[in-house]
Order: structure tokens, then sequence, then C-alpha cells
């Protein structure tokens, strides 16, 4: 039996004579791989911000980000690159499931051949598999990333419209934690922020419940945390690398979370409120940029005293923003820290009325402006005079101060911003209905969407690309009316704004009881008597006074910020105004240089 195998066993072979052999002759034939396989990297540098998170999460370490000098820098993005070594290189995949923008895949291609160690080290390209869907790529479905945000918990809006009560629920301690852990620590949300507060820093301290730390965190760049974390215009979640392929994480949300949790900031924040130096620095206006320079310089030592026009302090954080978006708990809460570090408010006092601007020049050794844009502008139609017909700041305010405001059943808005939104949405709590008329499209409306959409549930009724023309009056001399017209967009170019034109034809009437004009808003620069506002030096517009590196303006020992200074026309932007102006004022009169 052992010969017969012997002899008969190697013919057996002959049977495979006609079959595609399994080898490949390399290079001639090239193997085809898996379309799924894990080869060399490609990167679209288009997509690719340089967030980092590919090098951080490497456990080989062998991924660097490289900077690429012909890569433009711009808010939000770095001009880094990752750069591979496939000496370390594992092809575990990390690196590309972890992608928050899915620039990052491993190709289909495999093969290197090269004596040169060096050639092993090298930044991926755009392209190298053969085409598109092959090699491993990302998904928002499979990564083990959160694209997905934790909604905000809000009250129904048929219950909410019915007073002034928050809208905001705000986050329970899980739903914070799941949404800190979202963050990738990259840090280029911190670009979009004016303040430049350490974003990444705080939300590991509130991933970890150290809600102490997270406000020490707050306070070295903005002391009004609570407030910034309720309505802040969070352009730092423009940034976010989640914006690209899913919902940003709730960076201003979860800074309310945080600043909530701590009822006292002086158990956290140590402020002397008896050390006094011999400087001391005048603040005009209890806003936002008012108040953060008191605090930083009582940081110092530095004595500050506030002149505040109104009975209360805050300024259009009070007075424009209504108390359904903004309480009174977290007003009061974060202006008696910042009184409680030593800081004075002499209230109802007009500069420039009550006492001269020369004054207090004079007897300070800087004085700083805070004063906010809070006079409305007109729209320039007939029948703009009747009774009825208010501006939305002066409408706010009112209601704010627990005036009694007269507004009958149906309100007409005109404009499409912020204020038009509170201004609606402010009405319709009065008990009127709330009509919003703006000229553009709903996508050009300047509102955060969040605000028209809120506006919109509530049963504001949006009439977008609609141009009032004339304002009917009753035989009183009240308003009656509203004539309008409908526009049309006509494309101006490339880089311009499409721009509304009237269809003349299309002329329509619509009943009610008050206008409330929401346009836009200019400065009151009355406190300036003719001699040193002919000192100042302003924008072209005349609205913004120029100020330098430290918000100092042309008259030594003056300084400025906020809405009269920048055209951000929030609450952060004057708080980063008024921080630069703290640096200056501790230098001293004079132009500081840095």
């Amino acid at each position: 039996m052992g010969i017969f195998k012997k002899i008969f066993t190697p013919l057996d072979a002959l049977k495979h004579l006609g079959q595609k052999p399994h080898t490949i002759r390399v290079p001639y034939v090239k193997k085809e791989p898996a379309k799924r396989y894990r080869g060399i990297h490609v990167n679209d540098w288009d997509k690719c911000i340089g967030c980092g998170n590919c090098a951080r999460i490497c456990t080989c370490q062998a991924i660097e980000m490289i900077p690429i000098d012909s890569i433009k820098v711009e808010e939000g993005k770095t001009n880094l690159r990752p750069q591979v070594d496939y000496g370390r290189c594992s092809f575990c995949g990390q690196c590309v499931d972890v992608c928050p923008t899915g620039s990052l895949k491993l190709s289909t291609e495999y093969l290197m051949t090269s004596t040169n160690k060096d050639d092993y080290i090298f930044i991926p390209p755009k392209d190298r598999d053969s085409g598109e869907g092959t090699g491993w790529e990302s998904s928002t479905e499979t990564s083990m990333l959160r694209f997905d945000r934790e909604e905000m918990p809000e009250r129904n809006p048929d219950e909410r419209k019915l007073d002034f009560e928050p809208v905001l629920l705000g986050f329970s301690e899980q739903q914070a934690y799941l949404e800190s852990m979202r963050c990738l620590g990259c840090g280029l949300c911190v670009d979009g922020c004016p303040t430049h507060m350490f974003i990444p820093e705080y939300i590991q301290k509130i991933r970890d419940a150290e809600y102490n730390g997270a406000v020490d965190e707050f306070f070295k760049n903005n002391p009004l945390p609570q407030i910034c974390g309720t309505v802040c215009t969070h352009n730092c979640e423009d940034n976010c690398v989640y914006s690209r392929r899913g919902n940003p994480i709730q960076i201003r949300y979860l800074k309310g979370f945080a600043a909530e949790k701590v009822d006292n900031y002086g158990d956290v924040i140590k402020v002397d409120p008896d050390n006094k130096i011999d400087k001391k620095v005048a603040v005009i206006g209890a806003g936002p940029a008012g108040l953060t320079l008191a605090f930083y310089l009582r940081k110092y030592g530095v004595q500050v005293k506030i002149f505040e026009s109104t009975p209360n302090a805050e300024g259009m954080m009070r007075y424009g923003i209504p108390r359904y978006r903004l309480s009174e708990k977290t007003l009061k809460k974060e202006t008696d820290f910042i009184l409680s570090t030593g800081a004075e408010i002499q209230y109802s006092t007009e500069i420039g009325k009550d006492i001269p601007l020369k004054n207090l020049l004079d007897e300070y050794d800087a004085v700083f402006i805070g004063v906010g844009f809070q006079q409305g502008i007109p729209m320039g139609v007939p029948g703009e005079d009747a009774i009825g017909v208010l501006q939305a700041a002066d409408f706010l305010r009112d209601v704010a101060m627990g005036k009694k405001v007269e507004i009958g059943n149906k309100a007409i808005i005109v404009g499409g911003g912020d204020v038009a939104m509170d201004a609606s949405r402010t009405a319709l709590r009065l008990g009127a209905k709330s009509v919003i008329m703006y000229r553009r499209r709903w996508v050009d409306m300047p509102a955060h969407e969040e605000e028209k959409l809120e506006a919109k549930d509530e049963g504001v009724e949006i009439m977008p690309q609609t141009l009032p023309t004339e304002i009917v009056k009753d035989e009183n001399g009240k308003v009656k009316s509203v004539k309008y017209v409908k526009t049309k967009m006509v494309d101006q170019g490339e880089g311009k704004r499409p721009k509304p034109v009237p269809i003349e034809d299309e002329i329509y009437e619509m009943e009610c009881s008050a206008v409330i004009q929401a346009i836009g808003q200019n400065p009151d620069y009355s406190l300036f008597p003719d001699d040193i506002k002919e000192k100042l030096q302003f924008d072209k517009r005349g609205k913004r006074i120029i100020v330098d590196d430290y918000g100092e303006t042309l008259i030594p020992g003056l300084f400025a910020g906020g809405d009269c200074v920048n055209n951000r026309g929030d609450i952060v932007g004057a708080i980063a105004d008024a921080r630069k102006a703290a640096r200056g004022a501790q230098r001293g009169r004079g132009r500081a240089s840095p």
C-alpha cells in the first residue's frame, strides 16, 4: 500500500494543471483588497481643520501635527495637518474613527517600497485610493464620537407664552456630564470667543463635577458666567469640530449649568473689598462692560465708582433682554458679587446732565464709557408719529421697569433681529397677537435661529419679504393699520447680499393696535460736550468710538468699550472690551503701549 501511494500521489497534482494559481506575480499582477481595507492614509485638506484628535488617540504615537505654510489660518481652523510614521502605524483605524470632520481615511493602497526609512514618514495627501467609498472611513452612525447633542429642556410653548418665567429648564447633572463627555479638547472653540475663555479646561472640570474649579476658570476671562451661560451669542459653538458633521457642543449651557451650581462666587473667587490702592476709576454705565471693568480693576485694588442713569444695574441685560430669557435671580447673583468686591454704584445719575464728564476726567485717574445703543432708529414712513408707534428698545425697557404699556390686541413688529424677537414675544405675553414684518427672507434674518424658532413655536406670525410703506391713523391719531408691499430678492453679484426690492403692484393692509419698530439702534452721546467730542475719533458712520488695543480713546485717560466701540452688539463682546480697558486703565493716563 505504501509503495502504490508513493507512485500515484504525485500524479494527483495533475488535476490542478488547468486551475488559476493562488500565488500572485508581484508587481505584474495586483491583488484587489477588500473595499474596507486599512491601507495608507489619505486626508482631505479642505475638510481637515487641524484639530489634532487623530494624533491624541494614536496609541502608537505614529501621528504628529505639522504646520503647512500654504494653508491659511482661519477662525476655527489651523494650518496643522497630520503626518504619519508608517514605521510605527499599526493601521488600527482609530484615527479615522475619531476624525470629527471625516477628512481622514485609510485607503486600499498598501504597497510601499523604499530603502530610505524617511520615505515612510509623510503627510497624507488628499487622494490615493482608486475611488470614492473605498478604504476605511468614519461614519456618524458607527463612530466612537457622539455627533448629537443633549437638548436643553424647555417649558411648553403654550404654557410659557403666558408669563415671564424662564423658558429654559436647565441641564440635569446627567445631561451635563454626557454633553461634556463629547468635548475632544481641541480648543478651536476658543478662537470664536471674544474673551478667549478656557473652554476645554472648564468643560473638563464640569465633566469631573468640579464646579468650583469650573467657576475659577470662568472668572479668568468672564465675571458674568451665568448670564453668558444663558443668553450668550455663543460664537464658540460655530467653531466646534462637531458643527461640521453634527451638532456643536452646548458650550453656553454647560457654562450656565456649572455657574448655577455655585451659589456664592465669593467662596471661590477671593477679592478683598477693603484692599484699595491710590488709584480711582470712574465707570459710566452699569451694563456688562461697566461691571466687567469694575471686577477686574477691583481684583488689583483699584477704587471703582460706577455712574448709572437708571435705578438699576445691568444696562441692556436688564432693560433689553426680557426676564423669560434672563431671570432676575441670575442678574442679581452676578451683580451682587461684583459689588461685594468693593465697587460702588451711584444710580439715577446721568453724566452730561447731572454731572459734567469733565468733572470725572479731572477727579479720576481714568474714566471708562460703557454706554449701550439705546435709541431706536425710525423707519422713515408716513404716519410714523401715530399714537401707538413705539421703539422696541423703549418698549422693552418700560416693560422691564414694570410700567404699564398699552399695545392693544395686535402688535406689528418691524425688523428681523433678536430685539424684534424679544419685542414680539413680550407683546405676546402682554396679551397681544404678534406679527413680525421683515423685508428679507427667513434665512437672512439676523436673529439667532433658536430665537426665531422659539418665537414661532409660541405663536408669533413671521412674515418675511414684507416691507411696511405707511402707518395709517384713525380719526384720533392712533395706529389703525399698516400698509405694506411684498419684496423680491435681487442678486447683486458674488459676495454681495441679495437686495430686497418692493413689488409695487402687491400692496396690502393689515389692521393693528400698535407698531413696534426694531430695525436698529443708535448711541446717545449727549454726555460729551462739544469740546470733548471733537477730540474723539469715530468710525465712518459716526456711531462708534475708535480706541486703541487697550480701549483708550484719543483723550488720555478716557476709555470706552461695548456697543459704543464694537459692532457685535452682544454681552460677551462688551466683556472682552472691558477686560482690555481694565489693563489700560491700570497703566494710568495716556495712550498705553503694548
